[in-house]
């Protein structure tokens, strides 16, 4: 069941997941800082997302978004950290679903990806 990546193309595809990672928990890291900061002006009248108030309405519209991106990192940050796991145990480039080699065209597009293309459709 084990695969075999060049040692190279394994190299390049551990640096992206890194990348990948650092970037996400940058962009988790400042939300939650920039959370934490709304939530200690919140007592000011320009923080508060009065929907009946135009200006309110569109604070709570990017919060909304924000939080929105925010999850998504989170989630992706998980399917990161998975993916190394999966490095780290030697099973990176198995599919879960089916134990087929995952093309290395498809780690290249989504070096976190842990299963093939056909496997994720009939998920």
């Amino acid at each position: 069941m084990g695969r075999k990546l060049a040692k190279s193309t394994l190299e390049r595809l551990r640096k992206r997941l890194e990348d990948e990672r650092l970037r996400l928990e940058e962009i988790i890291d400042e939300h939650d800082r920039a959370r934490e900061e709304s939530r200690l002006a919140e007592g000011s009248a320009d923080r508060n997302a009065d929907p009946d108030n135009v200006d309110g309405g569109a604070i709570a519209v990017e919060m909304e978004m924000d939080l929105s991106m925010v999850q998504n990192a989170r989630d992706l940050l998980s399917r990161v950290k998975h993916a190394q796991d999966r490095m780290e145990k030697g099973l990176y480039g198995i599919c879960e679903v089916t134990g087929d080699p995952i093309p290395v065209a498809r780690l290249e597009a989504l070096p976190y990806a842990t299963t093939t293309v056909e496997a994720a459709n009939r998920v």
